[in-house]
């Protein structure tokens, strides 16, 4: 199974007076996601399954791939690891699976995958971390590491 962590693009600050799921991306942000959308884009197989948190900033990161998505409340802010490997059907699933959700919960669901433990790792807005597993029997492999910067425009 192929398991792709993004975190959603920059968004406006948490003390605009919006309730944190109505928070938007800035135009940078809608930048950020368009880049790494087209990117994700070109390397995805077509049958893959997007889901998104229902907050606002990451919906409008999904929309910068192009493809249909679901918001899954399971992806909220705050959510725990394991709840997002749940939602993904890790490591039974047979799609490619991208998820669009927030720090701090993608950074720990990576270390949970690479390390077996729940600890809180930085993952950059607008990165993608791109996870393989083939064989239950064999580790998880880190396949690509991507951040909305390095995409050629």
């Amino acid at each position: 199974m192929d398991l792709i962590l993004w975190r959603h693009a920059e968004a406006e600050p948490g003390d605009v007076g919006l309730p944190d799921l109505q928070r938007a991306l800035t135009s940078k942000g809608i930048k950020q996601a368009k880049r790494m959308g087209q990117w994700l884009d070109s390397q995805l197989p077509e049958n893959c399954r997007i889901l998104a948190s229902p907050a606002v900033r990451t919906v409008q990161t999904a929309e910068g791939l192009g493809r249909k998505y679901k918001t899954h409340a399971a992806l909220v802010p705050g959510a725990e690891a394991e709840a997002v490997l749940q939602a993904a059907n890790w490591p039974a699933g047979k799609e490619t699976v991208v998820i669009v959700g927030h720090q701090p919960t993608l950074g720990q669901v990576a270390a949970l995958l690479l390390t077996g433990q729940v600890l809180d790792w930085e993952m950059k807005k607008a990165s993608a971390w791109w996870f393989v597993q083939r064989d239950p029997e064999e580790p998880v492999l880190l396949k690509a590491v991507m951040s909305a910067d390095l995409v050629v425009k």
